[in-house]
């Protein structure tokens, strides 16, 4: 197994033309991938950064988030980060910022302190909501992990559909009983015990998470790399991600 995902077409447009550039290009068939690459990044981080840390309700929440892209699409408003002063993900927060509080002295509909807002989550997601709550107490921080959360979600859905789609079903089970699901009372499986489970050599499990950890990380770069504002700042973003400098 080579565990490759270089087959067909790249799904993100070139950064050599940085994504700013590419959403303020005037030819649409430039700058409506670079959107769509952008939106794909960043809705759901966008969407839970107003539920949990600016606190709107649910549906608020996720009509300000179609809503903030749209407006950034039309006005250019994106088009103004300067790479000298922020990181691209710092820039678009502190836009968002500014988006929410125009929209809550619109609305005045944003509950703090011991408010009731309305919610229509399941019990599970409130939980979750409660949880991530405390976690916000930092804005910069909480956005920044919900960033990369989307980031490896998208890379894990890409790398699992890629898999699933060239017939490696086990290959793709192993990586993900490793590395994915949550391990059974915080232990890993061993590769005896996944050798045994998937009737394999442990020969071949080496194999198969060598490559599937391959093809999530190269993923993973792809995705950054698409959203990142410069190439200096894909470097920095990788080397923090992944440890080690992009190449």
């Amino acid at each position: 197994m080579t565990g490759s995902t270089d087959s067909g077409p790249p799904r993100f447009p070139a950064t050599r033309v940085s994504l700013i550039e590419a959403l303020g290009a005037a030819d649409p068939g430039v700058r409506m991938p670079a959107y769509e690459t952008l939106v794909g990044v960043y809705w759901k981080p966008v969407y839970k950064y107003l539920r949990v840390a600016r606190r709107f309700d649910h549906d608020d929440a996720e009509d300000l988030t179609q809503d903030f892209f749209a407006r950034a699409f039309e006005r250019d408003s994106l088009v103004s980060f300067d790479p000298s002063i922020a990181r691209f993900r710092t820039f678009l927060r502190v836009c968002l910022d500014r988006f929410a509080a125009n929209a809550f002295k619109a609305r005045g509909r944003l509950k703090r302190g011991g408010g009731q807002a309305r919610i229509s989550l399941d019990p599970d997601e409130l939980e979750t909501i409660a949880a991530d709550r405390a976690a916000a107490a930092d804005p910069e921080q909480y956005f920044r992990r919900e960033w990369v959360r989307a980031l490896f979600d998208g890379a894990l859905e890409a790398v699992s559909a890629d898999y699933r789609r060239r017939g490696k079903d086990t290959q793709l089970a192993v990586f993900l009983a490793t590395d994915v699901d949550p391990p059974e009372g915080n232990r890993r499986p061993t590769y005896d015990e996944l050798a045994a489970r998937f009737s394999v050599p442990v020969t071949q499990i080496t194999n198969y998470l060598a490559a599937a950890r391959r093809a999530f990380r190269r993923e993973a770069m792809e995705r950054l790399r698409a959203v990142s504002g410069t190439e200096e700042e894909f470097v920095a973003e990788a080397r923090e991600l992944f440890g080690v400098d992009a190449v």
